[in-house]
């Protein structure tokens, strides 16, 4: 099938016009100017958590809404990098730096998004929707790095939104449950150590896979010094190992919370006697404060 659609990045960066490649489409720049105008809204003095979404989900103001504003700046410029930046330009180039931009958009940008508006994603889903929400991420994610959907997605700027809304929006559910508190442990960890696993899987494949599988870098590649199974293996080790990453700091921030909490209410019993095996003393290498040594 020949590739002589012009991606939604435009043509395939080189790398003698690569720092000139940014993309300033207008309805983008909007789109991540309307992301500020909600921020505003929402959180736009210090003090205020809630703005005018208050009377919609039945919520009170309530302070600390100040504390949100570098965790979105941080997310908005994540999405700036993957879409303005050249890096969007290179994704039309290179399979490899198409993956790094999806692996911004999932693991990177989506939590931070979350983290930022956490109050207004709960209200869309719980922890208790841990499971769905997390087959939904993944079963998208496999769906659009085969070859096949990829392909539409680099044929038709439609279909290119499709992919990119789709991976963010389903980023968004999963993280929104996986960072939601009520999430049961028994539950948490299978589900998370499946989704980095998978991860490992996919990368794995691509690596292992021995021909390029993705027609519409197979001349893409060559101006940067790798042809379409290097680049290919590149994005497979990238996915392997850094694509994993977000899901192993979620997981084990997951358990220094519950050590802590452990170690707090085992302060709170002063003369409770403590076996020196006990797994807070075994993960923390040290008593907790008030606790004698059994």
């Amino acid at each position: 099938m020949p590739y002589s659609a012009v991606p939604y990045c435009g043509p395939a960066a080189v790398p003698a016009g690569f720092w000139a490649a940014w993309n300033l489409d207008p309805w983008l720049l909007a789109g991540l100017g309307g992301l500020i105008a909600v921020h505003v809204a929402v959180y736009g003095r210090p003090g205020a958590t809630w703005g005018w979404p208050a009377a919609a989900f039945g919520r009170q103001r309530r302070p600390g809404g100040g504390r949100n504003h570098s965790t979105f700046t941080a997310a908005w410029l994540v999405l700036v990098v993957a879409f303005v930046s050249p890096l969007c330009a290179l994704s039309a180039a290179l399979f490899s730096a198409r993956v790094a931009h999806h692996l911004l958009l999932v693991g990177l940008a989506a939590p931070l998004l979350v983290i930022a508006w956490r109050g207004l994603f709960a209200r869309l889903v719980s922890g208790r929707r841990l499971v769905p929400m997390a087959a939904l991420h993944v079963a998208l994610f496999w769906f659009w790095h085969a070859p096949a959907p990829y392909a539409a997605a680099l044929a038709s700027v439609g279909t290119y939104w499709v992919m990119e809304l789709s991976l963010f929006f389903s980023a968004l559910l999963f993280w929104t449950a996986a960072l939601d508190r009520r999430t049961s442990t028994a539950a948490f960890a299978p589900v998370v150590i499946g989704v980095m696993a998978q991860m490992g899987v996919i990368g794995a494949l691509l690596v292992f896979a021995g021909q390029p599988l993705y027609a519409a870098h197979a001349t893409t590649t060559w101006p940067w010094g790798l042809t379409p199974l290097a680049d290919q293996q590149l994005a497979g080790l990238i996915m392997w190992v850094p694509g994993a990453l977000p899901y192993l700091v979620l997981l084990l921030a997951r358990v220094h919370r519950l050590l802590a909490q452990q170690e707090e209410e085992l302060a709170r019993q002063p003369n409770l006697p403590l076996r020196s095996d006990a797994p807070v003393v075994r993960a923390t290498g040290r008593m907790p404060r008030g606790v004698s040594r059994r």
